[in-house]
């Protein structure tokens, strides 16, 4: 079995969280110094999405530590360019774990960068999230897939990985499930694709990340 907090919902934080808990959008907060990872196609920071606490999905290896989830990402307003965002090593998406983290990709030493921001309006969003800890199936048995698609299925954070189009672990691993997200359904723009789920993992001794894309 596998242990996972299903994300039951987004809340709006009612003001700038600077504490180093799990939340979406806002501004990272560093716990080892700034390290802003880098567009390797356009040149410019990434957009940071959001950061996890790595003790509930790691256990000890996890205590005290965060990762900060990153991707290429348009500015409110801007004309779309899609950099290729689903490939764990392509350089257009990042997750930085600190303290201790081991990222071999470019950064700048920026403690703020682009964020989040509305569907609306463009303007700049960050949210506390709802959690509920659920027991899940640590693997989908082929035999009987569809009928435990509804234990493991949707927005969370650990638990096991459900895969669009089959099992696409990063190289490198062994890897745990980080966060496994449909951006489609959040309250916040996050383009990533026609249906995309996205899915980030973290090594099990808590030094290394990866997030990947799959679209349905």
């Amino acid at each position: 079995m596998a242990t996972a907090l299903r994300i039951t919902g987004f809340s709006t934080a009612e003001g700038p969280i600077s504490t180093p808990t799990t939340k979406f959008g806002g501004q990272p907060v560093w716990l080892a110094g700034p390290q802003w990872p880098i567009s390797a196609a356009w040149d410019r920071p990434m957009r940071f999405v959001g950061q996890l606490e790595l003790g509930p999905v790691l256990g000890a290896p996890g205590h005290g530590k965060v990762a900060y989830l990153f991707v290429t990402h348009p500015d409110h307003g801007e004309d779309f360019f899609d950099p290729d965002v689903i490939d764990p090593d392509g350089g257009e998406n990042a997750v930085i774990v600190q303290p201790g983290g081991d990222y071999a990709g470019p950064v700048r030493r920026l403690a703020t960068g682009p964020g989040l921001y509305s569907r609306d309006d463009g303007s700049a969003v960050e949210f506390t999230v709802d959690l509920c800890a659920t027991e899940e199936p640590g693997s989908l048995p082929s035999a009987d897939r569809d009928g435990c698609l509804e234990l493991v299925d949707g927005a969370k954070i650990g638990g096991t990985p459900v895969f669009f189009q089959g099992d696409e672990w990063p190289d490198g691993g062994p890897w745990r499930l980080l966060l496994q997200l449909d951006s489609n359904w959040v309250p916040f723009r996050l383009d990533l694709g026609a249906s995309p789920r996205a899915f980030a993992f973290v090594s099990e001794d808590g030094t290394r990340g990866r997030l990947l894309v799959q679209d349905s």
